[in-house]
């Protein structure tokens, strides 16, 4: 199964402030209106590659907190799992949209690819850093924010072994976002 990474930094590595919070996503930048095939920075495309999503708890609380209507729901009708290991059931937002998983992380995979399964979307720090751990990330997409936070949540820590990225495809939007896609080479 394909897994692959898409995620947003600040310019100096963080998701998000200590706090959780993201709206500096919405203010960075020099505020230039992009073109209406770049609007979404290649979200839209990305989710059409993909047939299921695995995340972290905490990155499922912060999409439950934004409350989204059905039409501001941009996962379509993909499987999500979510990873926890203390919650027994999905907030009432998301009930129907999630499904919990506790457990290793390489029988998910093969549970989802004996479904039927081929690509899923890895999202959530810690999460993304256990799937790299495990060797299981092969591809990743980061679109850098023109903004340094600091200090906050940052989308890499500590690794198991030297992780070597390469074939960087870079576009550069024109509000002073970067987005950088690599293939992922575990040593």
């Amino acid at each position: 199964m394909k897994c692959s990474v898409f995620i947003a930094t600040s310019l100096d590595g963080f998701i998000a402030k200590l706090d959780g919070n993201v709206d500096w996503l919405h203010t960075a930048g020099n505020g230039k209106e992009l073109p209406p095939d770049q609007a979404d920075m290649g979200l839209n495309a990305f989710m059409s590659s993909v047939d299921c999503m695995i995340m972290g708890r905490k990155t499922m609380e912060i999409i439950s907190n934004m409350n989204l209507s059905p039409e501001q729901w941009f996962y379509r009708d993909i499987k999500i799992i979510v990873l926890s290991n203390t919650l027994k059931e999905a907030p009432e937002n998301l009930k129907n949209k999630v499904e919990l998983y506790s457990g290793e992380l390489n029988n998910l995979i093969y549970k989802l690819e004996h479904e039927g399964y081929q690509h899923a979307y890895i999202d959530g720090g810690k999460t993304i850093q256990e799937f790299m751990n495990l060797k299981l990330i092969n591809e990743i997409t980061i679109t850098n924010a023109p903004v340094l936070l600091g200090e906050g949540i940052p989308l890499f820590g500590k690794f198991t072994s030297e992780i070597k990225l390469e074939k960087a495809q870079a576009i550069t939007f024109p509000n002073d976002f970067v987005q950088v896609n690599y293939q992922v080479k575990y040593v």
